[in-house]
């Protein structure tokens, strides 16, 4: 394979990484803002939770039934974190850290945004 073709090679690849990379994003910003909302809303509920007189008095489940916003933010919070949204908010930089790992032999590297990084060759003595 000459030079040429490699080249191509390269351009193709990182066409198609960025390409990859860039659709995810839309998703990956769907995913965060959901949970910034349900995670506020979480720490509020708690906050009123916490702050009532009553929470003390009663007992946790009546608690929690006096307080049905905390009760299900934090379900939902809970059940997020289940469903994997901790990887889906993340997941163009778990790509692109599987990418480097994978590069790294052949002297290569990628950004964040799957844009390709040629590194020098090694001097062998």
């Amino acid at each position: 394979m000459n030079s040429l073709e490699q080249a191509e090679d390269l351009k193709a690849f990182e066409r198609r990484l960025t390409e990859y990379v860039s659709c995810l994003q839309p998703a990956t910003g769907r995913w965060r803002m959901i949970l910034i909302v349900v995670s506020v809303c979480t720490a509020t509920g708690a906050w009123n939770w916490l702050i009532d007189p009553d929470t003390q008095k009663v007992s946790f489940f009546s608690s929690l039934w006096n307080h049905p916003f905390f009760t299900i933010s934090c379900v939902t919070l809970i059940g997020l974190f289940f469903a994997g949204i901790h990887k889906r908010v993340v997941a163009p930089s778990i790509i692109a850290a599987r990418c480097r790992t994978v590069l790294a032999e052949y002297n290569m590297s990628c950004d964040d945004t799957g844009k390709l990084i040629l590194k020098p060759r090694p001097h062998i003595q």
